[in-house]
């Protein structure tokens, strides 16, 4: 067996590879010093002058950690939400103990905050709980992490208000998702609803999607605010082409639920869930693999995908596309001796899409645990319910209670309540950001910054209304765009399930940018290749240049 010498810089012994990793971890498990270890380890005692490689390593992650201290931690801007109401009844609370009007009981409400404001276990164990449900890692939100930015050195706008215009803005694009979850994408141009659905949704004075000529249409209506993803059909191309895995090819059919199917639309089932008590109507799924066609097949995508799942298919389709689709700052497509591999190849490339995923959570989770704690899409609807039955007087703004979204929602289901998508409804963490968002942006940022985003996507395609097909797309799609197209379709994609709002989607996005931003920046530093810094287009379309500070 081959193995690679290097010397400890304390003894000034060499510990040859796999036996001194050996007696390194015995020393460890012994509580003794690397001294000690080296007889075990039947060293010579021969320097290789590995000690000066270990203090360059070290000086790399110094520096890069002095960096990010100097930056210092910003201002989390939040909304009042938190101090406004008494009654917390614009504040996440879900899984905990609510009486019978669905406000969350006072005493469990207080002691969630306590324990969010030590992060001891012990805390957290002496919440009251409604039913069986759980907190969903709330301690993650005190978690470090090795790489990039602390996840205290995000920032993020203050969630809109609970009683504000674009609160109810958000709302009442919620209820046209769900009363239009299985009109075809590609019926969008064409649909009488989708055509109601802009019209009321651009009456809103504090909608913030996109719009042409400055009102919403059926071709901008649900589509991210990301640069130039209102080009072609609405899903992205990574969403739908065939990812090739290894010496398979995988094609993006899955099996998604029946139509009709929505939840939570009766005050019981829906206090019940609040409490945490397991739902007792199950999913039912075509037999009939389809691609994704419409807002309820796409939330039924995001709902169980794993966390970097598309964005590691859309790196291999990305891949197998050769080197035109290769960043031309690539390093190796300038050489003829070399070629990426664990640097600036598939094996980087893989691993900085996928890491990229955790950290963005992390980020994710800090802003939502310990600074917003916004409530969740079905609560809202719920005060807005009690509100039209006239049981409660909650502060919703008036624009959500004129609408016609809410109009044809109460005739269709007799109630204000969101329909939701999964029969749990949204999961039990603060809905501000989106953790699906943020990863969306963080990976897609990572997958920008390896690959070239003005190469056209080959052969383009749309899904067909019944989802059993591709057609072809008679039009050019750079890969830049598609790939902001994807993160929004992720993102949105569980505003379409009912469990986000719309500034969840678009500034987690932003979030999940800056994560992956900062990672790259330490990245720069490992490197032994001249390669200067990462560029690309940033959400918003302006360029981006990742370069090493000091």
């Amino acid at each position: 067996m081959n193995e690679k010498r290097f010397s400890n810089p304390r003894t000034k012994k060499t510990v040859t590879g796999r036996r001194g990793f050996l007696a390194k971890s015995m020393a460890a498990a012994l509580g003794v010093g690397i001294t000690d270890t080296t007889a075990m380890a039947g060293t010579n005692g021969s320097s290789s002058g590995g000690s000066e490689r270990l203090e360059t390593a070290k000086r790399i992650r110094v520096d890069a950690a002095a960096f990010h201290a100097a930056q210092g931690e910003p201002l989390h801007p939040k909304n009042e939400d938190q101090t406004a109401y008494p009654r917390n009844i614009a504040s996440f609370s879900k899984t905990l103990p609510h009486g019978p009007d669905g406000e969350v009981d006072a005493n469990a409400f207080g002691q969630l905050k306590r324990a969010l404001s030590t992060g001891e276990g012990a805390d957290f164990a002496t919440i009251p709980m409604g039913g069986s449900g759980k907190l969903i890692n709330p301690r993650a939100s005190f978690a470090f992490q090795l790489e990039g930015a602390d996840p205290c050195q995000f920032s993020i706008p203050a969630a809109p208000s609970f009683n504000s215009a674009e609160c109810a803005g958000e709302m009442v694009e919620l209820y046209w998702q769900a009363l239009t979850r299985d009109i075809p994408f590609a019926a969008y141009d064409s649909d009488s609803v989708i055509a109601q659905a802009a019209r009321d949704v651009s009456r809103l004075s504090a909608f913030r999607g996109p719009k042409a000529s400055g009102i919403v249409t059926p071709a901008t209506i649900f589509r991210g605010s990301t640069a130039g993803e209102l080009i072609g059909p609405y899903l992205s191309q990574f969403l739908i082409k065939p990812i090739p895995v290894g010496a398979s090819v995988l094609q993006q059919q899955f099996k998604v639920p029946v139509p009709g199917l929505d939840y939570l639309v009766y005050f019981d089932e829906w206090l019940a869930n609040q409490n945490g008590v397991a739902p007792t109507r199950a999913i039912s799924l075509d037999p009939q693999p389809r691609y994704i066609r419409n807002g309820r097949d796409l939330a039924w995508f995001v709902h169980h995908d794993f966390s970097f799942q598309i964005f590691l298919s859309t790196a291999l389709m990305l891949t197998s596309y050769g080197t035109g689709a290769i960043h031309p700052n690539n390093p190796y497509l300038r050489t003829t001796t070399e070629a990426g591999f664990a640097t600036f190849g598939a094996p980087n490339i893989l691993d900085m899409v996928v890491r990229a995923a955790n950290y963005a959570l992390r980020a994710a989770w800090f802003q939502k645990w310990t600074v917003h704690m916004r409530l969740r899409p079905e609560v809202y609807a719920a005060r807005v319910h009690q509100v039209v039955a006239r049981v409660k007087n909650y502060p919703v703004h008036p624009e959500v209670l004129r609408s016609d979204a809410l109009t044809r929602l109460v005739a269709r289901t007799g109630s204000a309540l969101l329909p939701l998508s999964y029969p749990e409804g949204s999961p039990a963490h603060p809905a501000y950001p989106s953790g699906h968002a943020t990863i969306a942006g963080a990976c897609v940022t990572m997958l920008k910054a390896f690959f070239n985003e003005d190469f056209l996507v080959p052969s383009p395609s749309a899904v067909a209304g019944d989802g059993l097909s591709l057609l072809p797309y008679a039009g050019n799609l750079r890969v830049g765009d598609e790939l902001n197209k994807l993160a929004s379709n992720v993102a949105i994609g569980r505003n379409a399930a009912g469990v986000h709002y719309r500034s969840d989607a678009m500034d987690g996005l932003r979030l999940g940018e800056d994560v992956a931003i900062e990672i790259l920046r330490d990245t720069l530093r490992t490197f032994r290749e001249q390669f200067s810094s990462f560029t690309f287009r940033r959400f918003d379309g302006t360029t981006c240049v990742v370069m090493l500070q000091r």
